[in-house]
């Protein structure tokens, strides 16, 4: 019954559709050929089973050509182009021969090319644009090389980018695949460059300094204590590197007074690979526990000990040793700061895979997002680790800081430039509750308030 200027009318029985809801709105999903029934074949026809697509396989052998996907058709290539218009070219280039006899069947049709090569320059023109000679009469786009078989099928997708380009750009992403770890570049060379002037740094100041200046022969500690120095340093300061990109972005949007400008290249690029940059700082950490764990074992630790017990006995067997209070909290909250910041360390490594972070909601991961607590902790740690040596002369070794101060200063201005950020932020807070808490007292309140 409908309601018409306040008069109440009966619809008509033949007017009203009784088929199930939605059953008629329903559109009737895009079929989408694949040529070739390889591993890429079959994993890129599993994805568009599931995202709602029906898929047709096109085979020279459509009878024995192997398990395919569930849901999917196979037919002749000729059969399986005349019913689709996009048409997924997941076979080898020296295969394409076939393709130029069946060019009056693939007239009009878009054809995607998904191959790679398996070294540069092999040919002299790209695939894309070879397939494109081949097939006059059909659009041939490069896309979808990027993705592996396996990564199809295993759904680990999060954070992919997929590229689809004209032929004029084939051969370059043609070349995406074979290059070797692109994104690592600049984060490796920052680690290796700061490994190697650590490590030369310390040894000049702990084994060159101390033949130099006491005679002795400390070369041993290169392999483990002069290690477990350069190790915790980088990995601190890598860690920072992850955040101080965002620091200058920040400062850089306030300068400009606007948040839709782009950034520099040098700071794109940096902020691109801060990924990178946190799970070399995480490796390296997970080498400095090592490290520490094995160094009670270590030959030089042990005869150090029993040395020191071995004298303490011959001066006087009924003196106790002497136990310095303030040296145990120093020394445990050093190793408790280690242990947490360990912890977050791990968990924002764990959270960075894609089979991880997928798996979460957009509250949930936020939620775990504590690079700056952890950068803070570690920062920390690293403070204690030199609470009572800063002041002391004999620290300064040829007039030279220690490495772990030197580590800090990076950390350490990333966390007052975000603090610097957070101050405006939590002002505005402080004032928009004092006001909104002003407005809820009473008149009388409020002038007390403000006489205080």
């Amino acid at each position: 019954m409908t309601v018409v200027n306040g008069t109440s009318e009966m619809m008509k029985p033949e007017s009203v559709s009784l088929h199930p809801l939605g059953a008629a709105a329903a559109p009737v999903p895009e079929m989408l050929c694949i040529f070739g029934t390889g591993d890429l074949g079959r994993s890129l026809g599993l994805r568009l089973l599931q995202s709602g697509y029906r898929v047709v396989y096109g085979s020279r052998r459509p009878h024995s050509c192997g398990p395919l996907p569930q849901g999917s058709q196979v037919m002749s290539h000729e059969a399986a182009a005349q019913s689709a218009s996009l048409i997924f070219i997941c076979v080898h280039r020296e295969h394409y021969g076939f393709l130029e006899t069946m060019a009056p069947h693939l007239a009009g049709k878009v054809l995607v090319d998904l191959s790679n090569n398996l070294k540069k320059g092999i040919y002299p023109e790209p695939n894309a644009a070879y397939l494109q000679r081949l097939v006059p009469g059909a659009a041939v786009v490069k896309g979808l090389n990027t993705l592996s078989a396996w990564a199809l099928q295993n759904g680990l997708l999060a954070g992919k980018q997929v590229y689809l380009w004209s032929l004029s750009a084939a051969g370059e992403l043609e070349d995406f695949p074979l290059q070797l770890f692109p994104e690592w570049r600049l984060p490796l060379r920052v680690a290796v460059g700061l490994t190697a002037f650590f490590f030369f740094y310390l040894v000049i100041r702990d084994v060159i300094y101390g033949y130099v200046e006491q005679d002795k022969d400390i070369s041993y500690r290169i392999m483990v204590s002069l290690a477990n120095k350069v190790f915790p340093i980088v990995s601190l300061i890598m860690l920072a590197l992850c955040y101080l990109p965002g620091g200058i972005a920040a400062f850089l949007q306030l300068y400009r007074g606007t948040k839709y400008r782009r950034f520099p290249d040098w700071l794109d690029r940096w902020m691109l690979c801060r990924k990178q940059m946190g799970l070399i700082a995480l490796g390296l950490a997970f080498l400095h526990v090592i490290h520490t764990f094995m160094t009670p074992t270590r030959y030089s630790v042990r005869h150090k000990l029993i040395t020191l017990v071995v004298d303490e006995m011959k001066n006087n067997k009924t003196t106790p040793f002497y136990f310095d209070n303030t040296e145990a909290w120093g020394q445990d909250s050093f190793y408790a700061l280690g242990i947490l910041g360990f912890f977050l360390y791990v968990l924002l490594g764990l959270t960075s895979l894609p089979s991880v972070g997928g798996s979460l909601s957009w509250r949930e991961f936020n939620f775990i997002q504590l690079g700056h607590l952890t950068l803070f902790i570690c920062t920390a740690h690293g403070y204690i680790y030199g609470w009572n040596k800063f002041l002391r002369p004999s620290t300064y070794k040829w007039y030279t800081p220690p490495g772990y101060m030197l580590c800090l200063i990076v950390p350490s201005v990333v966390l007052v430039l975000k603090a610097l950020v957070l101050l405006p932020c939590v002002d505005r807070t402080l004032t928009r509750i004092r006001q909104g808490w002003e407005r809820n007292q009473p008149t009388e309140e409020i002038g007390k308030v403000t006489n205080l």
